[in-house]
Order: structure tokens, then sequence, then C-alpha cells
């Protein structure tokens, strides 16, 4: 198994027919393949290598579906870097990393140009969609046309396909490595086990490809033959509209994406009705949702998936048919059940898998499972142990296999598809002087199904306001993980070895 193996499937079956749709920009399958085999070539002629990491910073668009293709025709690792970091954050991704070949959009073409004079690994940058360059960096249209194309090297499904760096518990991302055969796998696990016809269609992809979900939703649509619809930075507005003009048939959304869209279309009387399947993730759907979706569109398939990076990243899902049983509402609540690619077990802290019913971590086991963690052995051997990757995740499994979440190990908040972690935030904020302690934690929100929270304990005579810790932290790294609440207290509650407790502070803001 090969990422490129749907597009060249593609192009046999029907080289006319569309491949991308980006704005009033499209290309066919057989100008895809071309533009990618060509694109490949560029890279080879900047000294790049199979092994060897190409980064990208930008939003969905035309370019970054061909730079996707391109590094798997040239056995080389994609590594895209998250957009809405921090410079801090990013220059450590490339150098990690060692991203010699960064491609841009205009947007951020400054951003890329800082990166460059602070990261020495970082030699070329190529870039599109910008009206001027400075005479340092590449035209990527104009170095396109002047490289021939390459052979597809069909890499080997076990090599290293995919660097993702992620959020970590200790403020630092991690690399994820992922094989090929990993990405695959998952796909073509979620696809077996989704129930549904998996037809061509016209897939919108709204949240970013630099993470894990949005890049596996890529490979999955181009494993159907589907036409890819690419979105930049969302708006609902933009989402609707889009589905409007474009006649999208399926997309990956959060469930906060689709209440906006709803009320959104509702409100304008946009035409949605061409979705025929919605995948969602980062949270269950709350059921009145459900309800309205079923009942607006009844055709409508809808399929939770439920994973992480580490996981390529599909561990679990709810089917459609889960989410229309009238005798379970319940399951509404859950995550769904193994994928066919996966073992799931709930663990205690000694790996002994607890009896149904019981609260312990979520632990999965397959051919999914990451290679492990870039130039980190001590998180990879902390994290998969006996083949089982650790989730971090708390959960019960039901009689039935499915499986709940109840809390989260690692202190992870979800905020509006967006994954942070609570101490990286507490780092942040505990540098700045008027902060004596503090804790960060996650509490329910209507619009964002998690808000950062922030708890804090001020220094004597100090009378920092929340605003001005937000703003404090929003400079130090990306702005959406800031608090978007705090409250000061006299005292955090305590263990008797000091340590902050969490659980008590969720009890009290649940």
């Amino acid at each position: 198994m090969y990422l490129t193996q749907g597009l060249h499937r593609s192009v046999q079956r029907e080289p006319d027919a569309i491949a991308v749709v980006d704005g009033q920009r499209q290309l066919t399958f057989a100008q895809l393949e071309s533009r990618v085999a060509r694109l490949a070539g560029m890279f080879t002629s900047y000294g790049l290598d199979r092994g060897d990491r190409v980064g990208i910073l930008a939003t969905n668009c035309l370019e970054y579906v061909e730079y996707s293709f391109a590094c798997a025709w040239a056995s080389m690792v994609a590594s895209p870097v998250n957009n809405r970091w921090s410079p801090d954050e990013m220059a450590f991704h490339i150098e990690d990393a060692g991203i010699t070949v960064l491609l841009v959009d205009g947007p951020r073409l400054p951003a890329a140009l800082e990166l460059r004079d602070r990261c020495a690994v970082l030699e070329t940058v190529i870039v599109f969609g910008a009206a001027d360059l400075p005479g340092d960096t590449v035209d990527y249209d104009s170095a396109l046309a002047l490289h021939g194309p390459i052979p597809d090297t069909h890499a080997d499904p076990d090599a290293l396909a995919l660097l993702m760096y992620t959020g970590g518990t200790t403020g630092r991302p991690k690399g994820v490595m992922l094989s090929a055969g990993q990405i695959l796998t998952s796909v073509l696990g979620v696809l077996a086990g989704s129930g549904e016809p998996n037809l061509p269609g016209r897939s919108l992809h709204v949240a970013p490809l630099f993470h894990l979900a949005a890049f596996a939703g890529l490979v999955q649509a181009s494993v159907t033959g589907s036409v890819h619809v690419l979105m930049g930075d969302f708006t609902v507005e933009k989402l609707v509209e889009t589905i409007a003009e474009k006649e999208v048939t399926q997309s990956l959304l959060v469930p906060t994406m689709v209440q906006t869209m709803l009320e959104y279309a509702d409100r304008t009387g946009l035409p949605i009705d061409s979705l025929t399947s919605i995948t969602y993730g980062a949270s269950p759907m709350p059921e009145p949702l459900v309800r309205r979706l079923i009942e607006r569109s009844p055709d409508l398939r809808l399929r939770q998936g439920y994973g992480m990076t580490e996981l390529a990243p599909a561990a679990t899902l709810l089917r459609d048919d889960d989410h229309r049983n009238p005798d379970h509402p319940e399951r509404l609540r859950s995550v769904g059940r193994a994928a066919p690619h996966t073992e799931v077990r709930i663990v205690d802290a000694t790996g002994t898998e607890l009896p149904r019913g019981d609260i312990g971590e979520v632990v999965v086991r397959g051919s999914n499972v990451m290679m492990g963690y870039w130039n980190n052995e001590a998180e990879t051997a902390h994290a998969v142990r006996s083949g089982w990757m650790h989730t971090g995740d708390l959960g019960f499994m039901d009689e039935h296999g499915y499986v709940f979440l109840v809390d989260r190990l690692k202190d992870m908040i979800i905020s509006g598809g967006e994954n942070v972690y609570s101490a990286e935030v507490e780092a942040a904020l505990s540098q700045h002087p008027g902060v004596s302690s503090c804790a960060v934690i996650g509490v329910p929100d209507d619009k964002w199904g998690e808000r950062v929270h922030a708890v804090v304990v001020r220094t004597p005579e100090n009378n920092s306001s929340g605003d001005e810790l937000r703003d404090f932290v929003g400079e130090r790294i990306a702005r959406y993980k800031a608090p978007r609440s705090v409250d000061f207290v006299d005292a955090l509650p305590l263990s008797p070895v000091g340590k902050i407790l969490k659980r008590t502070l969720r009890e009290t803001y649940r």
C-alpha cells in the first residue's frame, strides 16, 4: 500500500474528471498527477532525498494537496507546520524535524522568513499565492514549470511517511512518526467499519490539513476517488456557501461547526441538502443536534470517530445506525466501538483489563499504532507498552463494547476541535509575575464544547485582571490556547502531598 495509489487509480479510470476544486481553480486527475510528479522532481532538485522532511505552512489549498502527494511520490516525509502556533512552537518543529525546504502561502510569508532567519536548518522557502516575492525565495508556479516529472517511487509502506507534531504535556510539541501502511490501515478500517457505500463524492476539507484527522480525510477521499474541495480558514459563512456552491457531499466537522452550519443555513436559506455524509470528532454530538439533523435530512449519514495522532488516527467508530437506535439513546454519549483494524481495552495502572463498566485508561492495539515519537525514545516507551498505545484518556466500556470517555489523564482540553494541554497553558501563565499558582481545566461551553479556564492564586498585592493574563499567555503560545475565562481564588485544593486536585476543580465547575 502506498499513499499515491488512489491517485493512480483515479487517473486510470477517469483522467479528465475533476480531482481538486479550490475556489475558482480546478484540476483534473491527470493534471494533478502531472503536477505532483513535477513537484516531486522539484524537491529532488533542492537536494532532498528519500526520508528527508519537507514542511508546509499554509491554510488548506490546492497546493497543500499537491504537496501531500508529492512527498509520498518521492518517498519523502511530509511534516506540515501548524499555522496557528506561535513563532517559538513553529521554530521548534522545523529545527527538531530538520526541515530544510518549506512551502508557504502568501499570508504566512513574513512568518516563514522569520523562521528562516531563526532556524539554521531551513534553507529554501518556496512561495505560492503571493503578489511580491523577496529575491531569496522561490516562486512555486515558476519553479514547477521548469521541472520535469519523476517516476513514482512507490514508497515502502513501512517507511516513515508523515511526521505530524502535536502539543505536548511538557509544553514541547512531539513529532509523531507514521508510515503509509499505518495511515492506510486506519483509513481502510474506517471505510470497512462505517457500513457506508464509500462511493466517490465531493469531499470538503474544512479541518486544517496539519491535523492528522484532516490529512487522513484527504487520503480517504483519494482512496474512494472523490473530488477534493478545499476551504481555507473556517468561517460558518464560507462553510455553508461552499457546500451550496460546490454541491459538497461529505465532510469532516466538529459538533460546533455542525451547530453553526445548521443555524446559518436556516437563517439564510442556502441549501446544504447535497450533504450525504458527515464524519465528526473531538467530542460527542449533543442528542438534540443529532435529532435535528436526522429530522432535517433523513438520508444524511452520521459517523463519529475517536482516536489520536498516534493512532493514525482512528480507534473507534460510532456508526450511522448507532445514531438512529431508539432503544439505546445513551450510545450517542459514547465514542462507539473498536474499528475493524483495532483492539480496544480499558485497563488499570498495571495494564490489566478491567471489568465492563469500570473506569480505567483506554488503550489501543493494531497495525495503525505509530512508529514512535521522533527523537524521543523515552516518551515512546512510556506511550506504547507491549504493543498497546496508552491514550491517556479515562473511560469505561459497556457490555456491548461501546466506549464512554469520562476524563483525561493528560488533562487535555478539546475546545472547538483543537487540542489544548493544560500543562502547556499553566507553564505560560506561571511566567506572569502576578501569578502565585494556577490550574487550567476544561469547563463545559455551549459554543466550544469545552473552554480553557484558569483558576489563579495571585501574588500578594497584585490585581492582574483576567484579560491581562489572557493576553500574556496569548503572546507566548498560540492564542487559541489562552484561557477564555479566569477565576481568582485564595487557594487551590491540594492533596496531602501538595498536588493540585484538578478533579475537585472540575467537579466544582461542572
